[in-house]
């Protein structure tokens, strides 16, 4: 830890702050450490004292914010600083990681402010706690991250961060990326053989720089050889996701001048006009504008995204009338597409007017091919906390649905976001890696057939899972009502969706992943009625070089495929079992085993053959008009699924395009 620096004023134990204005000085008077004011509420934070407007370089605690009243003081002891709220005889501590005894403070002329025991040892200072700045001398570990604010006046947290990996590279994400891996950078330093312990520099002179753990010079970022000594230096990364290094002279009362930026472009930032929204390079702050059929969440703050201002209510009933292509040129989209076909730019129109979940399609990716996404509600997976999650679910009171590993919770997200929040009971043992797997590899999962992942919490033992929700319920509702059967073709509709999703978990999305758990219950139902897979609770991860597993026995009985009761190894041909017991209780709307009804027809596997035999299989659909050519074909796909033999299954490739022929 560093001493003392000579020259310091010093700040003694009793000494405080209140809002009016006071503050703790540098020796110079270029730095103040105090409240300062964001709108109707205080913050706690180091600004530039000598430079207007002020310029506020860190913030403590900078999410939480103190009332506007002179009834708070900050207070300095022995334990540490601590703010104190009068009118309740509050006390809540404003840096919690001191573990020595305090014997004062300074705020230095570095801009750093410290705190020294009684041996006049560093324990604790602002430079190794940055929030998105770092001034002249000041360094930024491997390991630590700089991360936007909301605004220029709002220094709560934003949407982008700067990280100092530990494989040597520096790299501006969107906060919470899924992978860390250089994928979902946006800008990177490409500094893979620095070694795990680089640091990034900022010295008095404006060079900006990466050292490893030995001091040696691995990269000039700024491709300076060295500015004026007469101006002070921060590094910021703002609220546009841009990194820039600002320069202010200390002889002329000026504005800061930009002498380094991370992107000439200001559409470079992945996310930064939020959900449905495209970014244009234009001089309007930010430079957003909404897709066609969209509308800005919030006119005042246009970076927040767009929502949709149409309904798809009649989609799903084939009414395409409703519905047309618009073009938009010249635009680079940047995510994974669900769907890629070789199509001309007719028939790409064609169909992405007959597939509701499109809302995006891209032509002319390569010679005459186009690419479909859905809109994605979101861009990461955001990391909650638990009470904000007991405050979306009102102290989890609106139960929706229990399953093996924990409880589903309907709940508000954000103020205005339907979301379903699964609430996991057994975190240890193998419930702990089901948590593991569902955040590692849904996140990675993008399909219309697939419940969308939008979010996790890992706050002590707490473990939740945010989840988008599915306003129809699930396809067990949806079937086995009481009010009639669901009509052939929607039905054969739900056929395709749920192959769809499998055959993505199989064989499309980046770790090959078994469901294990197929069924009705498993399967929710959109506001468009797209059936869409959920509850990877019980999924079972597959590295690319393995193609089966030995696992303890999952899943629900009558879904299950044989090998699960003769402990032999799991491979995908288990969800292909599964998926025809589903498909045949989709075919005749009716459980496949009912208690309540014939002897001949309580098992409805043995009831199927006998009607095969007896070509009988009207009676399976009572008295729909079914094409008797079709059903038969359905049944045939059953009958091959739910072999016993595992081998003797297709995969689910076979099935979508055995399905596609119907």
């Amino acid at each position: 830890m560093n001493a003392a620096q000579p020259g310091t004023s010093n700040i003694s134990l009793g000494s405080s702050l209140y809002p009016n204005n006071s503050q703790w000085l540098s020796n110079s008077g270029q730095f103040a450490f105090g409240f300062y004011r964001e709108g109707n509420d205080l913050a706690i934070g180091i600004w530039f004292e000598k430079i207007q407007p002020q310029t506020i370089i860190w913030t403590a605690n900078r999410d939480v914010k103190l009332p506007s009243s002179e009834d708070v003081k900050l207070h300095l002891s022995g334990e540490g600083i601590s703010v104190i709220l009068q009118d309740k005889q509050g006390l809540s501590p404003l840096i919690s990681n001191i573990t020595e005894s305090v014997a004062w403070a300074s705020m230095l002329d570095s801009g750093n402010f410290v705190l020294y025991n009684s041996n006049a040892k560093i324990i604790w200072q602002s430079f190794d706690a940055p929030t998105d700045t770092i001034l002249s001398g000041q360094r930024l570990l491997a390991g630590r991250n700089l991360v936007s604010s909301i605004s220029a006046t709002n220094h709560a947290t934003g949407r982008f961060q700067l990280s100092m990996q530990h494989d040597g590279n520096l790299v501006l994400y969107p906060v919470n990326p899924i992978s860390t891996t250089g994928q979902y950078a946006y800008w990177i330093t490409g500094t893979y053989t620095a070694g795990d312990k680089v640091s990034l520099n900022l010295d008095h002179n404006g060079q900006l720089y990466l050292l490893n753990s030995t001091g040696f010079y691995i990269q000039n970022i700024t491709n300076q050889t060295q500015l004026s000594d007469n101006h002070v230096y921060r590094l910021t990364i703002d609220s546009d996701g841009i990194l820039r290094l600002y320069s202010h002279s200390l002889t002329q009362n000026d504005s800061w001048s930009i002498e380094y930026s991370s992107s000439s472009s200001k559409c470079d930032p992945l996310g930064l006009c939020g959900l449905n929204a495209y970014c244009v390079p234009i001089e309007e702050d930010p430079p957003c504008l909404c897709l066609p059929g969209f509308v800005f969440m919030d006119q005042g703050q246009k970076d927040l995204g767009c929502r949709r201002n149409f309904s798809m209510v009649d989609c799903a009933n084939k009414n395409e009338t409703r519905y047309s292509i618009t073009d938009l040129d010249g635009l680079e989209w940047e995510d994974n597409p669900y769907s890629v076909l070789t199509l001309n730019e007719t028939a790409c129109k064609e169909d992405c007017l007959r597939d509701c979940a499109v809302k995006i399609s891209c032509f002319g990716v390569q010679k005459d091919s186009f690419s479909k996404w859905l809109v994605l509600e979101d861009v990461t997976l955001r990391s909650y906390t638990y009470v904000e999650l007991e405050k979306a679910t009102k102290g989890f009171t609106d139960e929706v649905g229990k399953g093996a590993f924990g409880t589903v919770y309907k709940g508000i997200s954000n103020g205005r976001r339907v979301v379903a929040i699964k609430k996991l009971e057994k975190v240890v043992g193998e419930g702990e890696r089901e948590f593991q797997n569902e955040v590692n590899a849904i996140g990675r999962t993008h399909h219309k057939n697939l419940v969308k992942l939008l979010g996790y919490c890992h706050d002590g033992s707490n473990r939740l899972l945010v989840y988008e929700y599915m306003t129809n319920g699930s396809l067990a509702d949806f079937l086995f009502r009481s009010d009639g059967r669901p009509a052939w073709e929607e039905r054969i509709g739900i056929v395709l969706n749920v192959a769809q999703g499998i055959l993505y978990l199989h064989e499309e999305c980046v770790t090959q992943i078994i469901h294990c758990d197929i069924k009705p219950e498993n399967i929710l139902m959109s506001e468009q009625k797209c059936a869409k897979l959920a509850d990877f609770g019980l999924a079972k991860l597959l590295k690319s070089e393995h193609t089966r597993t030995h696992t303890g026995f999952r899943g629900t009985r009558g879904y299950i495929a044989p090998e699960w009761l003769r402990n032999m190894p799991i491979t995908v041909k288990a969800d292909v079992y599964s998926f025809g017991v589903v498909l045949l209780e989709i075919i005749c709307c009716r459980r496949s085993v009912n208690m309540d009804i014939p002897e001949d027809q309580v098992v409805l596997e043995n009831w199927v053959y006998h009607c095969l035999e007896a070509d009988e299989l009207h009676k399976l659909v009572e008295d729909e008009e079914v094409d008797k050519t079709k059903l038969g074909g359905m049944i045939k796909i059953v009958l091959w699924c739910i072999q016993y033999e595992p081998s003797l299954r297709p995969s689910m490739k076979k099935v979508v395009l055995m399905l596609e022929g119907q």
